[in-house]
C-alpha cells in the first residue's frame, strides 16, 4: 500500500529495502504498487491522504527503474486503479495486470475485491489500446501450456 502517510523519500526508502531483500534472497517474483483507498480500509488512518494516480504512475516507473534485474515485474492492480488507472500504469512501466478474476465470484471474505470481474475481452481490449500481447501465466511468470 502506498499513498497514505508517507513521502516520496519513504517510497524510495522502501524500494531500496525491497532491492536488498531481493539481493538476500532471490524470493520475489513482482511488487504490486497499490494505492491506498479509505474506502477499503477497515479502519480509518488519521492524517491519511489519497494518492493521486500521477503519484501512482511514478511509484510504478521509479520501482520498475529501481528494480531491474532484481524484480523483474510490476504490477498494475486494477482493483485499486480502475481500468483506466491501471491501463496509465501499464504504459508507463508496470508490465502485468494483476488480479484478474474471471468470474467475480469470491468468497465473501474477501472484502472490498467481492464481486469485481476483469474478462478475457476486458483483458484483450486494453491490451490491444496499448499496442501489447495478451499472454496467460503462472504465478511464477512461466508461460501457460
Amino acid at each position: 500500500m502506498h499513498g497514505h502517510v508517507e513521502s516520496a523519500r519513504d517510497q524510495v526508502r522502501h524500494l531500496r529495502a525491497l532491492a536488498r531483500i531481493q539481493d538476500a534472497t532471490g524470493g520475489f517474483t513482482e511488487l504490486i504498487p497499490m494505492p491506498w483507498l479509505p474506502s477499503e480500509s477497515p479502519v480509518p488512518v488519521p492524517g491519511a491522504r489519497v494518492a493521486t494516480l500521477r503519484e501512482s504512475r511514478a511509484l510504478h516507473a521509479v520501482a520498475r527503474l529501481m528494480l531491474a534485474g532484481r524484480i523483474d515485474h510490476v504490477q498494475a492492480a486494477w482493483t485499486k486503479l480502475g481500468m483506466r488507472g491501471a491501463q496509465r500504469v501499464l504504459a508507463g512501466g508496470a508490465d502485468d495486470l494483476g488480479g484478474v478474476l474471471l468470474d467475480g465470484a469470491l468468497d465473501p471474505d474477501a472484502g472490498p475485491e467481492q464481486g469485481r470481474e476483469l474478462t478475457v475481452t476486458d483483458v484483450t481490449r486494453l491490451a490491444a489500446e496499448l499496442g501489447r500481447p495478451v499472454r496467460q501465466r503462472t504465478t511464477t511468470y512461466e508461460q501457460v501450456g
